[in-house]
This record gives structure tokens, C-alpha cells and sequence, in this order.
């Protein structure tokens, strides 16, 4: 297993070059090269895109586990006092993917060095926070061929103190869908709203009416979140706006409620077409499954957590998203969250991870891919 402060070096040097769905080029570069360095006679290394797709071959048994980190930075610009802040100006590794790379290349040596009786698939995943990379990696040639047996993944937690692993069977993550929604109507002057068709009283109204969706389309008992995040429209304030657009997220519970969301949204589209007589686009972007956890190899995880360094505790499912949700669905295995002590949660340009728990995690990791078992194996 790499040092400590050879885990932050590196840690602190994925943090300088965030770079974006399916342009991780400078990341995929860094990581190969440090894959190069180790013992290669039971290695095999493909790329797929900006992702790496590495396989341990076990000594006796072959049957394959799987364990998937991310890639991608985020469109942010950090606001941290680091004195290794991003290099990458507007770009920043707010989501901790930096941490999850470095957890994943420090148990990597380590299986790499002394490989377990069955074989061990090392994911390095790009674009998970968009467009999404995890559906078409396991669409593709190269996934295929190493198919695993299992797989797992960790995602950082901010609120959780290190040295804390969360996780629950069944349902840890909902299914996601991202909105746009464009308005065009007829723009004109600010003293003569009767010749114009106003875009931003148009986008106003739509704003509203989402919200009834949830209120009073769908089953109380059922959980969902429509929310918009941003709103652009017009130009200056004397001129009325030919142009808006919304833009925002669908969040569900069950895979079953989303296209019913989306089915009301149109309808909502149809009807304000008519009432503002204007004309709507709407794109729902990138879509992520749910993370469904199998619960015989969350058990077996957490047997295995409450054995080494880390705590337990039992989480809560969350309205947030995951494209690892693609490989769950096809692949047993599951998701766990990571402990990392930061005042400032994901997403944000102040997120402050505590490298404490990089070591802490890369033993579990390693340790979890020695001993866990695919079901009815």
C-alpha cells in the first residue's frame, strides 16, 4: 500500500487538473502513468474513451470483482484557500472524484502486488457527472469482455466524520433526469406588451405550474423533486423578452414515476403553446438509474467495515444521482458512502475533504476486493 503522504501527493495532483465529461485526457494521462509503474505479469490495461478499464488476474479462481471510480471534475470555480487549487481555471473537483481516484490507485498497487485467488477489474470511469459515462462503458467491446461477477463503488460524504462508512440495502440514490425547457415567443417594446408574446411572463407561469406536478399529479406516498435552478430571459429592461429558459432536475424514488413526470410536463407544454401562443422546447438531458443496493453484499460489507479501522452506521436514501445506478442494475453489488469531515457539502466551490480519510478508505477498499464474495458464489 502507497505511503500517506504519497496518497496525498497524489491526491493533491488530480486535484490541480479537473477536467470535464469525456475530456478527462490530462487525468486518463496521469493515471496510466502511474499504472505503467507497477508489476505488470498479471495486468492487462484497456481504455475506452478518457476511461481505463485495468484487470488484476487472480492466482486460481475466475471469477472477476469489480470496483469503479470517477473521473470528471465539475464546471465550478474553486474558491478554496488550497495551495493546490485547481490549475484549471472555471473547473474544480467539487463532487471528491479526486479522492476516489486516489483510493482507487492506491488499492490497485496493492492488489497489483500480491493479487487475490480471483480476478480484480479496476473501472476508471469518466463523465459521471455528465453526460453520463457508465451506461455506454458497459455497452461497450472492451467492458464486456471483462464482464465481472460484482461490483462496488464509494462515493465521499461531507456531513459524515471520518473514519465512517454509510450505506443501506435497496435504495441509496434516486433516478434523476436533467430539464431544459426553451421559450420563444414574439419580443417587442416595454410600452406595447399587446404586439408582443412575453417569454418571460410565458417561463414565469411554467415555473409555477411544475410545482403542481408533484402536488397534485403524483401519489402523495410516492417521492419525487421538480426543481428549476436557473432562469435566463430577454435582453435589456425596456424591450420584452422573445426569448427564455429554464433549466432543472426530476428526481424520483422509483424508475415507474419518472416517465409520469415527464408525460405531465409535456402536457403542460401543449397547453401554455396555446395559452401564450408561443412555442416550447423541452430536452431532458442526461438520465441516471437509481443506485439499488443488493442487500446480501451490503451485509457482507458491512461484516467486513466493522472488522477493520471504520465505523458504521446505517444511511438514509437520497434525492441525489448516480450513473453508477447503470451498473448496479446489470452488475450485483452496491454503493457506500465515504466520511471526509467537510464543512462545505458536494458541489460546492469550498468543498475542504479531509485527506485523513484517503488511507482509511484505500485499506477497506483493498481489504473489501480480498474478501468479499459474489452471491451464491
Amino acid at each position: 500500500m502507497l505511503e500517506v503522504n504519497q496518497l496525498i501527493k497524489i491526491r493533491r495532483e488530480l486535484h490541480q487538473i479537473p477536467e470535464i465529461g469525456f475530456q478527462e485526457h490530462k487525468t486518463q494521462a496521469y493515471l496510466l502513468s502511474f499504472i505503467q509503474k507497477l508489476p505488470q505479469d498479471n495486468m492487462e490495461v484497456k481504455t475506452w474513451k478518457t476511461g481505463i478499464l485495468v484487470k488484476v488476474k487472480g492466482t486460481k479462481s475466475s471469477m472477476t470483482i469489480a470496483y469503479r471510480t470517477d473521473m470528471d471534475g465539475l464546471p465550478i470555480e474553486e474558491e478554496t484557500d488550497f495551495d493546490f487549487q485547481s490549475q484549471h481555471k472555471g473547473f474544480m473537483h467539487a463532487c471528491g472524484h479526486d479522492f476516489h481516484m486516489t483510493i482507487a490507485l492506491a488499492a490497485l498497487q496493492a492488489i497489483a502486488e500480491q493479487p487475490p485467488e480471483h480476478n480484480v477489474l479496476f473501472v476508471f470511469q469518466p463523465a459521471e457527472e455528465g453526460p453520463g459515462g457508465a451506461f455506454p462503458m458497459l455497452q461497450s467491446n472492451e467492458f464486456k469482455e471483462w464482464w465481472p461477477d460484482l461490483i462496488f463503488a464509494l462515493h465521499i460524504a461531507p456531513e459524515l466524520p471520518v473514519g465512517t462508512v454509510s450505506s443501506k440495502p435497496g435504495l441509496l440514490f434516486a433516478n434523476t433526469s436533467e430539464l431544459f425547457i426553451d421559450f420563444k415567443g414574439k419580443g417587442g417594446h416595454a410600452a406595447y406588451p399587446h404586439l408582443t408574446k412575453d417569454m418571460v411572463v410565458a417561463a414565469s407561469g411554467f415555473v409555477g405550474e411544475l410545482q403542481t406536478i408533484v402536488s397534485r399529479r403524483v401519489d402523495p406516498l410516492e417521492s419525487a423533486v421538480v426543481t428549476i435552478g436557473k432562469i435566463t430571459g430577454g435582453t435589456v429592461q425596456n424591450v420584452i423578452a422573445e426569448n427564455a429558459r429554464l433549466e432543472g432536475t426530476i428526481r424520483t424514488l422509483s424508475p415507474d414515476l419518472m416517465p409520469i413526470i415527464k408525460t405531465e410536463i409535456d402536457a403542460l407544454k401543449r397547453g401554455f403553446e396555446m395559452m401564450y401562443d408561443c412555442e416550447i422546447r423541452i430536452d431532458f438531458g442526461a438520465n441516471y438509474y437509481q443506485v439499488f443496493n443488493r442487500e446480501e453484499l451490503v451485509l457482507a460489507f458491512k461484516n467486513i467495515v466493522e472488522t477493520s479501522e471504520m465505523d458504521w452506521k446505517d444511511a438514509p436514501a437520497a434525492m441525489t444521482g448516480e450513473d453508477f445506478g447503470y451498473m448496479l442494475r446489470d452488475i450485483p453489488g452496491f454503493m457506500f458512502w465515504l466520511g471526509v469531515d467537510s464543512p462545505y457539502g458536494l458541489h460546492h466551490s469550498k468543498l475542504t475533504a479531509n485527506e485523513d480519510a484517503i488511507p482509511l478508505a484505500a485499506k477497506l477498499v483493498e481489504k473489501t476486493l480480498r474478501k468479499l464474495k459474489p452471491m451464491n458464489a
